[in-house]
């Protein structure tokens, strides 16, 4: 039996939530879907390390070299486990998704895609789904075609055998960090395995908050990123099939990624460590694996189930106070959705939005999110957006509608 999460108590573990203010108010922190809050456990374990045991990883033979590299494994593995990989080699670390992805596109992307090769990516990516394939395109001259979006905010498979017709991969969000869709990952994996492409899924919104099976998902590649999972940030994860990452050659040169080196030539190290050169993100890594602990204490069925009703409150409340003054861009089912919820309230930009919420002590983000070709797509500019996580109440969804209420009533004036 599931747990439910108790926000109150969850919330204590946040000093910035507990002792910080602003304008003289509560923080009420509604921005997680940029970057989350961090624990006390996940600071504590990154001091104890610079305090106690820091040396570099897998080069000391003494004591404090053997115990730090240990724990940065040990992160590694936390990893694997926290996404159900079949293998921790397969755990790539990176300084965030954005490098993960990247990481691809360089590697696999520039040792198996020529002109003319197709790479699917659909309308409702993030910028780092897409400026890596782009640029691909410019470099190589692949072609890119695009799963749309549907009316109700969610992707237009429609035509997905079509698009996928002699594609080499799709590339494909598995929650829009606008809308807060989930896409339906397993239909799209196996859809392009039909089709003989791989899937990369960025699933850096979907990790934190949803119990998570790289096998069940079909994928060949997923990232995700710390800082979006109570996490630092400058730590990132690209989890990988064995045999790809095998096959595809370096990423990046220098020290630790190589076995050997000689006047005529290299030779590469083993997987993961093969992609991680030069002196890693270590303090990041292991307070990564502390983040992993406190997710797995409270649970990943319990935070999915603790969001889902704070969602379904948060637009039942904002639709009941707002009537038609207020669009929610996203699906309307919060099954179909995860806690991210960008708002257009009447005519007011959403960066006038996000300025007087910040006088209430209320945290959005304002802007076009990293996804200007979703923007276009909504005939927008900006969105105004705010996102749940595990330390968020209907008390912090209150706070977020009594504050847009005297949004509208001063630009009303």
């Amino acid at each position: 039996m599931t747990t439910p999460i108790d926000p109150a108590v969850v919330k204590r573990d946040f000093p910035l939530l507990t002792k910080a203010e602003m304008h003289g108010r509560p923080i009420v922190y509604l921005d997680s879907a940029s970057s989350s809050q961090k624990p006390q456990s996940v600071l504590d374990a990154m001091d104890e390390l610079y305090e106690h045991t820091y040396a570099n990883v897998h080069r000391g033979v003494y004591e404090l070299g053997a115990e730090t590299t240990e724990r940065y494994e040990a992160a590694r593995r936390k990893a694997a486990r926290f996404v159900k990989a079949p293998s921790e080699r397969e755990i790539v670390f990176t300084k965030n998704v954005t490098e993960a992805i990247n990481l691809v596109a360089y590697s696999w992307g520039r040792a198996n895609l020529a002109e003319g090769d197709v790479v699917v990516l659909t309308e409702i990516e993030h910028h780092a789904n897409i400026v890596p394939w782009l640029m691909l395109r410019e470099e190589r001259g692949i072609e890119l075609r695009w799963i749309p979006m549907a009316g109700d905010y969610t992707l237009d498979v429609s035509s997905l055998d079509e698009l996928l017709d002699g594609a080499k991969l799709l590339a494909v969000t598995a929650m829009s960090n606008v809308l807060g869709t989930l896409t339906p990952v397993r239909q799209l994996t196996d859809a392009a395995h039909a089709a003989g492409a791989l899937c990369l899924v960025d699933a850096a919104q979907y990790v934190p908050h949803f119990p998570t099976d790289v096998t069940e998902l079909g994928a060949d590649f997923l990232g995700f990123t710390g800082h979006k999972m109570l996490g630092p940030s400058g730590i990132g994860v690209l989890w990988a099939r064995a045999e790809l990452l095998e096959a595809m050659p370096a990423f990046l040169g220098g020290g630790e990624m190589i076995r050997d080196v000689r006047k005529d030539g290299w030779t590469p190290n083993e997987i993961p460590w093969k992609f991680e050169a030069g002196t890693p993100p270590i303090a990041e890594a292991i307070g990564l694996g502390a983040a992993i602990d406190y997710l797995e204490g409270l649970g990943m069925d319990a935070v999915r189930a603790h969001e889902r009703e704070l969602t379904a409150y948060a637009i039942a409340t904002l639709t009941e106070r707002f009537g038609d003054q207020l669009t929610i861009h996203g699906p309307a089912a919060p099954d179909a959705r995860g806690g991210v919820l960008s708002l257009a309230l009447r005519d007011v930009h959403p960066h006038d939005i996000s300025q007087v919420l910040d006088q209430h002590g209320v945290c959005v983000r304002a802007g076009h999110h990293c996804a200007k070709v979703l923007m276009k797509v909504l005939g927008v500019g900006a969105t105004a957006r705010a996102s749940l996580y595990v330390y968020n109440d209907e008390a912090d969804v209150d706070a977020l509608a009594d504050a847009l209420a005297d949004t509208a009533d001063f630009f009303s004036l």
